[in-house]
């Protein structure tokens, strides 16, 4: 049966599986994927009433699939949880986690030396732009790139997830709000679908952080205590 010429793109949702197996597949908008769910079985039941429409598309639908059942877009149903044998983590992700290490380590190997020099006629001290040298510029360039990387890995990881069967995984475009967001989002929905994992790159975020922190506070003294040493008294 050809599909009508005009009709309506029947919106992506859980629909009965159209091989018969009683389960609910997800249709993507445009093809059936892999991923199926077994609905409860008052749901099921209510599947099976209904009469068969007229000029509804062919069996490759999901509304062929379940006649006279569509009325609207389906509400989201629960992910179903993946198999144990399929892996929830990858090196995009532990990338995505572990690449602000990068720009620590910039920041650890900077030791700017800071000199007064006296400018003008009225010798007015101010601090030699000269302390500001390779590292500096570095560190400010690499906390770009890794931004612009860490979107590019989360994009990746979330096609990857798909791939794997996780259905609506956590969206990759909330890396542009900061790589962690992404981390913690995609862990939260990846522990829903496969329960005991998928929480490590939290954990190693967490640990991350911490250890950010403290360093990032040591440093800022000994900046600090630098330019205090600089200025006349």
């Amino acid at each position: 049966m050809t599909v009508p010429q005009h009709s309506t793109p029947t919106p992506a949702g859980w629909y009965p599986d159209p091989s018969g197996s009683g389960q609910l597949r997800w249709w993507d908008g445009t093809a059936w994927t892999g991923t199926a769910w077994n609905p409860p079985q008052a749901a099921a039941g209510q599947a099976g009433t209904g009469q068969a429409g007229t000029g509804q598309p062919g069996a490759s639908s999901p509304a062929a699939a379940w006649p006279g059942q569509f009325a609207g877009p389906a509400r989201p149903a629960p992910r179903p949880e993946i198999s144990r044998q399929t892996p929830v983590y990858n090196p995009f992700i532990w990338l995505v986690t572990l690449l602000p290490v990068v720009t620590l380590i910039i920041l650890m190997i900077w030791n700017p030396v800071f000199h007064l020099r006296y400018v003008g006629a009225r010798r007015v001290p101010t601090l030699d732009p000269s302390a500001f040298g390779v590292p500096y510029f570095l560190l400010i360039v690499s906390a770009w790139l890794i931004y612009g990387v860490s979107v590019l890995l989360s994009y990746l990881d979330w096609q990857k997830l798909q791939r794997d069967g996780v259905v609506r995984p956590f969206h990759w475009a909330w890396a542009f709000l900061g790589a962690g967001v992404y981390v913690v989002g995609r862990s939260v929905i990846v522990h829903k679908v496969a329960p005991q994992r998928g929480l490590a790159p939290v954990w190693a975020l967490i640990v991350l952080t911490a250890l950010s922190l403290i360093l990032v506070s040591v440093k800022a003294s000994m900046i600090i205590s630098t330019i205090a040493k600089a200025l006349p008294m």
